[in-house]
């Protein structure tokens, strides 16, 4: 069962329609007598269905552009448009409305919390959608399903391998059947082999429509992407090859 209500797009085929665009982005930050310049004039587009990697040194701006794609923070100036939404220039409500039902995050740490099982990590991210709850209840199997984890669910995160902990992760961040993935080392903290299943769970999505971007160190994970770009200084390349 497809759990992504978009078009689908084959991983070795890059989508060409503007999911995201963003034209001329600054963000500055002030601290104490210093001005932090994190991006300057970033200009990108990111097609619906593509899978894009973020890359850089540490510093370079890839948190901080996280976080205006994940529509967490605004910029200093430019724009960024996430579906025809206009995120600098929305409101404090449309931005956590967005947040709730566009966009699924996934982390390195899995953030899951311990004295829940699995279907109840994952039902949390229903909780702002105000869904009855036989539909949430069908939601939750349906993602931990998609993601391989169907006799896992009773399961509390101690009694899940790291890999397991990951999955469960990205069902949380699907179960909502957002537009877009955004995800920060989401292998980070995984052993080959994992990195690979979790990576394979990521492509499969991405197959089904959904928009997949991922900031990463690991070179064998970016390889995998439609798209590399590199962020450094608060510029952004593209390093495709």
């Amino acid at each position: 069962m497809t759990m992504i209500d978009t078009d689908p797009a084959a991983v070795g085929d890059a989508p060409t329609a503007a999911l995201y665009r963003l034209t001329d982005v600054t963000r500055t930050y002030r601290q104490k007598q210093r001005v932090i310049k994190a991006l300057t004039g970033v200009g990108l587009e990111i097609g619906a269905g593509e899978f894009v990697t973020i890359q850089g040194p540490t510093g370079g701006g890839k948190s901080t552009l996280l976080q205006l794609l994940g529509a967490l923070d605004r910029p200093s100036s430019g724009s960024v448009v996430l579906a025809g939404t206009d995120l600098a220039k929305a409101s404090d409500a449309e931005l956590g409305r967005v947040r709730a039902r566009e966009i699924g995050f996934v982390f390195q740490g899995f953030n899951l919390i311990p004295t829940l099982t699995a279907a109840e990590n994952v039902d949390m991210a229903l909780e702002p959608l105000g869904l009855p709850k036989a539909e949430r209840a069908t939601r939750v199997a349906e993602a931990l399903a998609h993601v391989g984890l169907a006799d896992r669910t009773d399961h509390k995160p101690t009694e899940l391998s790291g890999g397991q902990q990951q999955r469960v992760a990205i069902a949380r961040a699907i179960v909502k059947r957002p537009r877009v993935l955004l995800a920060d080392e989401p292998t980070g903290n995984l052993d080959e082999s994992m990195r690979d299943e979790i990576l394979a769970v990521l492509e499969g999505l991405c197959a089904e429509g959904l928009t997949l971007i991922v900031v990463t160190h690991d070179s064998a994970v970016a390889r995998r992407a439609h798209r590399r770009l590199r962020l450094d200084k608060g510029t952004v390349r593209d390093i495709t090859r």
